[in-house]
């Protein structure tokens, strides 16, 4: 797969993207970064975040870098299923198709438990099931777009990611690293069975992952605080040891628009065991690709947030 990929592909060899329209959740770091290209490009982008003020803030520094771009922002607060399901009614309200998902907003390390609105943990109601939620509310519209593409951002950290059908919400024990690495598992394994079931079905949908390596975002301070250890080493080290926001959102980038990229297939950076780099096809874990474990997750995930894939 990775023969027909361009070695040093980057954000300038996002083809035309006129006609194109595209959803993009978070509003700072890769999603900024996404949305700006895409917009870039040339194509509609509806950028969602939860955040109105800096939603509106990062649309008014996009529109001043390019002016002529076609873009907006829409409320969307992935850990509130009610807000996931308003978007979605706006979204079939205003349009009649859509061409691009792009499941990319998150939340890192939490350091105490934290629940969503609909009392799931935090990071897995927020990375995970919002996300799931929110495709399956935009189905109808994807099914009617052209070769539809649908993008879940997953991590690195889904290496150690195990999925905890007994304690998905992390009631019994709560550990924030294990519980984002299971919430980006849960990512991964959502676009690979995506894809198995769109195949199966005949959606048309080609459904990829990706993950942005180790970039300088607010995600770590946004999620354990800047005087966190891990808050610390991001400000410490961040300058030298991680790559630009614009680089990581490369491989999101890689999977929404160039014409090689492949369904089912996940990308990442190319070096430093994918910490940085140009996008190539990354490596998935074992557990990534345990089907029944997909499919179980899948069938608990249309269970806890009451939306089905018809």
């Amino acid at each position: 797969m990775a023969e027909n990929m361009k070695r040093d592909w980057t954000a300038l060899d996002i083809p035309s993207q006129k006609g194109v329209s595209v959803v993009i959740t978070g509003t700072g770091g890769i999603g900024y970064e996404t949305a700006l290209e895409m917009t870039r490009a040339g194509a509609e982008v509806i950028m969602a975040g939860r955040n109105k003020d800096k939603g509106e803030e990062a649309i008014k520094k996009i529109n001043k870098l390019i002016p002529a771009g076609n873009i907006r922002f829409e409320k969307l607060d992935l850990a509130d299923l009610e807000s996931v399901t308003a978007f979605g009614e706006r979204m079939r309200a205003q349009r009649k198709s859509l061409d691009i998902l792009i499941n990319n907003a998150a939340i890192m390390n939490p350091p105490q438990r934290r629940v969503t609105k609909d009392g799931f943990e935090l990071q897995m109601g927020t990375n995970y099931l919002g996300h799931f939620a929110l495709t399956g509310q935009l189905l109808s519209l994807l099914l009617k777009a052209n070769k539809p593409r649908v993008v879940t951002l997953s991590s690195i950290a889904h290496r150690s990611g195990v999925i905890h059908f007994d304690d998905l919400q992390s009631e019994h024990q709560y550990k924030p690293m294990a519980a984002y690495a299971q919430s980006k598992l849960a990512c991964l394994m959502f676009s690979l069975e995506l894809q198995r079931r769109s195949d199966a079905a005949g959606w048309g949908i080609c459904s990829m992952a990706a993950h942005p390596g180790i970039s300088r975002t607010e995600l770590i301070p946004n999620g354990s605080g800047k005087n966190s250890p891990a808050g610390i080493v991001r400000r410490v080290f961040g300058p030298i040891l991680f790559q630009p926001a614009a680089h990581g959102a490369w491989p999101s980038l890689y999977a929404a628009t160039a014409k090689e990229a492949t369904k089912g297939t996940y990308y990442g950076p190319s070096r430093m065991n994918e910490m940085r780099g140009y996008p190539t096809v990354a490596k998935i874990a074992p557990q990534a690709t345990d089907v029944k474990g997909a499919s179980k997750l899948w069938e608990e995930s249309e269970r806890l947030t009451q939306v089905k894939f018809v």
